[in-house]
């Protein structure tokens, strides 16, 4: 039997996952990127038990998604800051939101993100090349482990 037999697929989203997919870890990020970065307000305003929340700092911290900063000495004291890996994961939790607000939420908006146009933001994910619009039927997806289809891996 192949590798590619027993073994799941090769995905970067799985990877992502492993780092950013433990309940909390993305609602930090979101309260991060919103500049609220100290532990008691991340406990406040995620809802998460203190020691869950200190292992998903610490885990996010660990793979380089945030940093820990101390912002006083006596006592030390430390708040969290997205790095430049963390910032960009601010796009998915942007279009996570607009997703919620559309599908479970019937459009009622908690938060309204504005851009600098003066325009509520509605995130939409486009082509780097081509500056177009992403959509499902424009896409196709080329596997590039070896002994992987799309379908799975090859030979079963």
């Amino acid at each position: 039997m192949s590798a590619a037999a027993k073994d799941p697929r090769p995905c970067s989203i799985a990877d992502t996952l492993a780092v950013v997919g433990e309940k909390h870890s993305l609602l930090v990020l979101r309260e991060v990127c919103l500049g609220n970065g100290r532990f008691d307000r991340l406990v406040r305003n995620i809802g998460a038990p203190r020691d869950i929340l200190a292992a998903r700092l610490k885990r996010l911290v660990e793979a380089g998604v945030l940093e820990k900063v101390a912002y006083q000495e006596r006592p030390k004291r430390f708040e969290y800051r997205p790095t430049p890996a963390g910032l960009e994961l601010e796009p998915v939790l942007m279009t996570l939101m607009a997703w919620g607000d559309r599908h479970l939420r019937d459009g009622d908006r908690p938060m309204v993100l504005a851009h600098d146009c003066g325009h509520d933001l509605r995130p939409v994910v486009t082509c780097a090349a081509c500056g177009e619009a992403v959509r499902h039927e424009d896409i196709s997806a080329h596997p590039q482990t070896p002994g992987w289809t799309t379908a799975g891996p090859e030979g079963l």
